[in-house]
């Protein structure tokens, strides 16, 4: 289950629950009994391989590009014997 967390909106007091994916809100604050609301932090995203904006740049622009179906045709002629 993942942990969520919530801040109160009158005392800004922040709490983490442990609750089902889609569960209301655990309820009043546990400092005043404000109302609750789900706090969304940031997530990582990672960018991995060719084909992105900011891979591609990495990229000398003299360097001839890959045909990308053409080597994927030929690792599986290889991975097939």
């Amino acid at each position: 289950m993942p942990v969520y967390e919530y801040r109160c909106g009158s005392c800004r007091e922040t709490v983490e629950e442990l609750q089902p994916m889609g569960a209301p809100p655990p309820g009043p604050c546990p400092a005043c009994g404000g109302e609750l609301r789900r706090v969304y932090g940031r997530v990582a995203v990672t960018f991995s391989g060719w084909g992105f904006r900011s891979t591609d740049r990495l990229v000398p622009g003299d360097r001839p590009k890959k045909d990308f179906r053409t080597l994927a045709s030929k690792a599986q002629e290889i991975a097939e014997g």
